[in-house]
């Protein structure tokens, strides 16, 4: 036989064989294509077609890209098998045929019903993820609280301090004006219906116990999540992309008591004293509209908010508060930790550490609503 011939067609035998031989490599490639084209008019007049690969001696990548482009061509036209394929020729095979791009018509078409349960597996997990994290970041905070109460010294009094200005102190013409809309709002559309009814002073009752008890605590609560524990998130989010919680760590600092623990705490102490703030301009915005809409005088809408509203009101509006600080700082602070090292992060985790804290102050208000009506508070 020809060694320049890298193709031998046996039709004698039924199925008829085709024999490769020789070496297959990117120098004799454009040979191999020529023969397979002088014979490929005879192999096509085959029913029936067995490749032997027995005579190969060798093959590299680019003859075995040829070898898979013909062996897909051939079984669109006739039946083929291919036999005694080497062990080293099946791995270059293997291969190649593992970097094969796939056809647009070859993909599966999904399920819509297995690609929605898909999709509600994953948001499942990544939620469990999430939870199990938190529940480490508590775990760690809980740690950095307890070594500090058995060294006080170790707290951050003048990092507290600052961070109460800037949760607190910076935060009081926002709340005031929140929660003086809130009062008139809620005041007026009050005074329309109890005018009907002649039940005008009233009006004191609903501003007296709606505000302080309910509306104050969520309003103020809300305002700080979306001010406070997105600024918490954003500055630590920034600091780990500068690398300085990482080289915190590296020093042998401990970023829950010194990141952590001062702005948790400053966020307990801070957010009930907004609160009372909110209750006092919610129930004057409250003592506006009963004087401009009922004529009510303030001595009487002080006079009947002494006697008929309770403190326990005001009490378990200024009881939430720590709870919900807790939640809108450890959040911030969280979400911040979770930023990786690019800045689109930083917004993503942002919005997610705000739309958690209102959700969850929001879901705790309704938890503390049904627990003290059943005791009856």
């Amino acid at each position: 036989m020809n060694d320049k011939r890298y193709f031998y067609l046996d039709i004698s035998k039924k199925p008829a064989l085709l024999y490769f031989k020789g070496r297959w490599e990117i120098d004799n490639l454009s040979s191999i294509e020529k023969s397979f084209k002088d014979l490929l008019p005879t192999i096509l007049n085959q029913k029936k077609l067995v490749i032997d690969l027995s005579e190969i001696s060798s093959i590299d990548t680019g003859s075995m890209i040829f070898f898979i482009t013909i062996r897909k061509e051939l079984k669109e036209k006739i039946n083929i098998k291919t036999v005694n394929a080497s062990k080293s020729f099946c791995q270059m095979f293997r291969l190649v045929k593992g970097f094969e791009p796939r056809d647009k018509e070859e993909k599966v078409k999904t399920d819509p019903l297995l690609t929605f349960l898909n999709y509600i597996g994953k948001k499942s997990f990544s939620v469990l993820q999430d939870f199990l994290q938190f529940v480490d970041f508590l775990g760690h905070t809980a740690i950095a609280m307890w070594q500090i109460l058995l060294h006080p010294s170790k707290f951050r009094i003048k990092e507290t301090v600052g961070n109460i200005y800037t949760a607190g102190t910076t935060a009081l013409p926002i709340v005031a004006l929140s929660a003086f809309l809130v009062g008139i709002v809620i005041a007026f559309q009050s005074a329309v219906q109890l005018q009907k009814y002649g039940g005008d002073i009233f009006i004191v009752d609903m501003i007296g116990i709606s505000i302080p008890r309910e509306l104050a605590p969520l309003i103020t609560a809300i305002i700080v999540a979306g001010r406070s524990g997105s600024s918490y998130t954003a500055q630590i989010g920034v600091m780990k992309i500068t690398e300085e919680i990482d080289a915190m760590k590296i020093m042998g600092f401990d970023i829950y008591r010194f990141l952590v623990i001062p702005r948790i705490a400053a966020m307990i102490i801070a957010l009930p004293l907004l609160i009372f703030f909110a209750d006092i301009i919610g129930i004057y915005g409250g003592l506006l509209v009963a004087k401009y809409q009922l004529d009510i005088t303030p001595a009487q809408f002080l006079d009947r908010l002494h006697s008929s509203v309770d403190v326990r009101h005001y009490l378990v509006g200024i009881l939430k508060a720590p709870f919900f600080a807790f939640i809108i700082a450890a959040i911030g602070c969280f979400r911040g930790f979770q930023v990786s090292k690019n800045t689109e992060s930083i917004g993503k985790y942002t919005t997610i550490s705000v739309v958690n804290s209102i959700f969850l102050v929001i879901a705790l208000d309704a938890i503390f609503s049904i627990i003290f009506t059943e005791l009856d508070i």
